[in-house]
Order: structure tokens, then C-alpha cells, then sequence
């Protein structure tokens, strides 16, 4: 496999005065799935907003490094350049149009699309992975649950046929049991439709579980990265991100509000 994404020292300030990312670099194979992890506040969200050109909305700037996606520079780009190249960004939080119904979101997805003839299909194939939204077709997605919204962005993403698909926090505010069937259908996305996937989420034990490769961030770094079963298998992952103390004991990560990372994440 090749890289389709590739991220050189990539360096972030914003408001001209906090650097939030320091030098980050990473790859994404074409095909695979990607897990990027990480703390809040570690530069996740940051190093996806740099891919997809979101940064000067919100005052932020890359002032170094570089970003490339199937060999083309994406750094200066702006965001409709970037997804007619193939790139889309699932944004934390479910951001559908509200006062749209399902209908209208999904052709925005499709904005990209010039045969309608492709675009019904699509939505068809949309509709396989997704049934209920078959059935909202016509309701306002305001008013549709958190699981039914966050259904129809990935759905909208697909309509915009990417290469590459990055997710934020797909599942933040579901279920556990809604979030095992988003996921599996991510990796279904991945297998049958050939979608890259950068996926950024705090759940790391499932996040891994679908993933080829992973990286772990701290401070605006990585501080350590390799195929998902080395990580699972490394002592500090299963501490900090699975939950797991020494002798496979089950800790509670939410309870811990002072702990340091041992030097080894450094070395």
C-alpha cells in the first residue's frame, strides 16, 4: 500500500500566538483506517481542521509543515478546493442542516456530483447502510435523534464520494450499542466502498478495533504509533486509553486526575 495522505511537521498557531500543533507528521495508507488518539486537548480536532482547510475560520493558521494528499499539496488550499480533491471532514457534533430535511442534506452531500443519475445511487447505496433514513427521507433533520443525524452526515459524506473520509468523534452522545453499529458500518464503508478513513475518537478500544494503524498524540505530538495490534499490546495504551491497570485489572480512567506518562512515550 502507498500513502494517499501524508502530514511533514505540521505546525498550528492560533490566534497568532498559541501553537497547538509542534512538528506533528503522520500517514495514511490508501485503503486502511487510521485511528488517531489522543487526550482533549492534545491538537486531534486541529490536525483535521489542518487537512480540510477549517483553520482560518476559526483564527487558525499553519505556519509550518506541510500536507499532502495523492501527491498534491493541500496547505493553502480552501475547503471546497479540498473536498473536490476527495477529502471530507466529519465535524464533531453532528452538524446537520436543521431546518433541511434528510432529503436537501443529502443532495448538498452530492453538491460535487453532476449526474443525478449517480447521486440517486448513491443515496440508494446510502439507504442499505442506513434504512431509517429511508423512512426520514422527508423529515426536517432537526428533529431526527442523535444516532439518525449522525447517520446522515456519514451518509452525506459518502454522497461526496471521497478518497479520503475523516471522522471526529463519531461516536460522541450515542449509545453504546448505536455506537457498535456505527462503527461496524465505518468498516463496511471502508471494505466496500474503498474509503480511506482518518478517524479521530476518544472510544481508543473501539476506534483500534477497526483500525490497521494507529497514532497517539500528546501536546501536540505524536508520541507513538505502529499497527493496532502493537499498541494494544503496549503496557502505557492499555493503561491510559483501554482502561486496563497492571495484571489486566479494570481501572477507571475517568477517575484518574493527575497521572505521568512514563518516559518511554518520549523515547
Amino acid at each position: 500500500m502507498s500513502a494517499i495522505l501524508e502530514v511533514n511537521n505540521l505546525e498550528v498557531l492560533y490566534n497568532n500566538i498559541i501553537l497547538v500543533l509542534k512538528g506533528l507528521s503522520l500517514k495514511v495508507e490508501k485503503g486502511s483506517i487510521v485511528a488517531l488518539l489522543g487526550s482533549n486537548g492534545a491538537g486531534k480536532s486541529t490536525t483535521l481542521k489542518a487537512i480540510s482547510g477549517f483553520l482560518p475560520l476559526e483564527d487558525g493558521a499553519i505556519t509550518d509543515g506541510t500536507i499532502q494528499f495523492l501527491g498534491e499539496e493541500l496547505t493553502r488550499l480552501s475547503p471546497h478546493k479540498i473536498v473536490k480533491k476527495g477529502v471530507f471532514q466529519i465535524m464533531e457534533g453532528r452538524r446537520v442542516f436543521e431546518d433541511l430535511t434528510v432529503e436537501e442534506n443529502l443532495i448538498c452531500g452530492a453538491y460535487t456530483q453532476k449526474k443525478r443519475s449517480k447521486m440517486i445511487k448513491d443515496m440508494d447505496k446510502c439507504f442499505a447502510y442506513f434504512p431509517i433514513l429511508k423512512k426520514r427521507y422527508k423529515r426536517l433533520a432537526g428533529y431526527l435523534s442523535g444516532g439518525e443525524q449522525q447517520m446522515l452526515v456519514i451518509s452525506r459524506a459518502l454522497l461526496a464520494t471521497p478518497t479520503l473520509m475523516m471522522l471526529d468523534e463519531p461516536s460522541m452522545g450515542l449509545a453504546p450499542l448505536l455506537v457498535e453499529e456505527i462503527f461496524e458500518i465505518i468498516r463496511q464503508i471502508n471494505e466496500n466502498e474503498g474509503t480511506t478513513i482518518l478517524l479521530v475518537e476518544q472510544n481508543a478500544r473501539m476506534a483500534l478495533e477497526i483500525s490497521n494503524y494507529g497514532y497517539i498524540m500528546e501536546n501536540g505530538r505524536i508520541v507513538l504509533d505502529g499497527p493496532v495490534d502493537v499498541l494494544m499490546g503496549d503496557r502505557d495504551v492499555q493503561e491510559f486509553y483501554l482502561g486496563m491497570g497492571h495484571g489486566n485489572e479494570q481501572t477507571s480512567y475517568r477517575n484518574v486526575k493527575h497521572y505521568k506518562r512514563r518516559k518511554r512515550w518520549l523515547s
